[in-house]
């Protein structure tokens, strides 16, 4: 009985890390998601045999301006409408 209390707290620490690491990953990319999505799509169009062009430059000016923005209420219904 004791074995299978100490296998099925490991299965709730394996998950809580994975948990843990999901959460981080959903945190960086809203974060740093249009430099990260300009990226992954260069890299993609580059594995496939495709010129990438310069979208990563564009995604992340994109986000220096997004950065530089103010965030009010008074402009949030904008973004999400966009």
């Amino acid at each position: 009985m004791n074995k299978l209390r100490q296998l099925g707290q490991g299965m709730t620490e394996y998950i809580i890390i994975v948990a843990l690491v999901a959460i981080a990953g959903i945190a960086i990319f809203s974060l740093f998601g249009q430099t990260l999505q300009g990226t992954v799509a260069d890299v993609s169009m580059e594995l496939s045999g495709q010129a990438s062009g310069n979208d990563a430059q564009t995604g992340a000016n994109a986000a220096v301006t997004e950065a530089g923005t103010e965030k009010t209420m008074a402009n949030y219904d904008e973004k999400a409408n966009n």
